[in-house]
């Protein structure tokens, strides 16, 4: 912690919280998927997920702080029960223009999940879709053999009720598949546009670049192959101060599926909470988070390398 910490204080940019716009919600860590890069670390095998009560919670933190944007993520977010029911009630607060769903897309094309795309297409919920390359070998080889087949079958589904055309707005995901930080987004979505149009026949609205994050699943795998000090290495001779004024945090609050607050999703997989007594969404209004000092680590060093990362994609772009 204290080198990112270090590199942040040489710039003279501290990192605190400005107002609190999006609301981002980790419904749980089960997952149709064992995908080799995830910093949850979910998969078939796990249970965890948002209870009721705190979504209540959550629906009244984002009323009253006024929030304009829910990112809902997981795992595979469509395995929470509660899920239409928590779409429906942020649809009906009124400050709420923008509803993310982070999907796997495969999901989509589980028995009892096919009709959902429907439902958030009513509720205009933005599908944000993790497809980390055009190319069936690499997909499969990140997510599991099958997936590609079944996120193409999902994507054009869902051109048909009119995401990426139309209708909610579809963007897709790209991770890099090994130790490197993404290419350039504009040329790296037009080479996907180009592919899944010509090939596929699919559209889609814009592609988020998103650096693999040194924590999870993909920091064992690289630790295991001894390209850990490598990656970080890397991460940190490329800090660029000037994605600082940017990075998704400064507006963000994440809450994890036992309603726990951090700055940011991968904070929460560390465990390293805003630290305001109580550390739960049921008991914060957004007064109490304006200002407070951002939790940093050496993984901040991935959301400020090269052009930037966020959950919505490259800082620079």
């Amino acid at each position: 912690m204290a080198e990112f910490e270090r590199y942040l204080n040489s710039t003279g940019q501290p990192l605190r919280k400005d107002r609190i716009d999006c609301l981002q919600m980790n419904l749980g860590y089960a997952c149709n998927l064992n995908c080799s890069h995830c910093h949850v670390e979910a998969g078939p095998h796990r249970t965890e997920a948002m209870s009721l009560a705190v979504i209540r919670d959550c629906l009244r933190f984002a009323e009253q702080a006024g929030v304009t944007t829910a990112d809902l993520t997981g795992g595979a977010p469509e395995l929470n029960p509660h899920l239409k029911y928590l779409i429906s009630g942020l649809r009906e607060l009124g400050s709420v223009e923008t509803i993310l769903l982070r999907s796997n897309l495969a999901i989509l094309d589980e028995p009892g999940y096919t009709e959902l795309p429907e439902f958030l297409r009513q509720q205009r919920v933005d599908i944000v879709a993790s497809m980390p390359c055009y190319l069936e070998r690499n997909v499969d080889a990140q997510r599991g053999n099958g997936t590609y087949e079944k996120i193409v079958r999902v994507l054009q589904r869902l051109n048909k009720l009119g995401y990426g055309t139309h209708g909610p707005k579809l963007h897709l995901v790209y991770n890099p598949d090994g130790d490197c930080l993404p290419g350039p987004q504009p040329a790296l979505e037009a080479a996907y546009k180009k592919h899944l149009r010509e090939n596929l026949g699919i559209t889609f609205n814009s592609l988020f670049t998103i650096a693999n994050m040194p924590i999870g699943r993909f920091r064992n795998e690289l630790a295991k192959r001894s390209r850990l000090e490598h990656y970080c290495r890397l991460l940190e001779t490329n800090f660029n101060a000037a994605n600082l004024d940017k990075v998704m945090c400064r507006n963000l609050v994440s809450v994890d599926w036992q309603g726990f607050i951090y700055d940011c999703d991968f904070n929460h997989v560390l465990h390293l909470p805003i630290d305001l007594p109580g550390h739960r969404i049921g008991q914060v209004s957004a007064a109490d988070l304006t200002g407070m000092p951002i939790v940093v680590g050496e993984h901040c060093f991935a959301c400020t390398a090269g052009s930037g990362s966020s959950c919505r994609g490259s800082l620079s772009n």
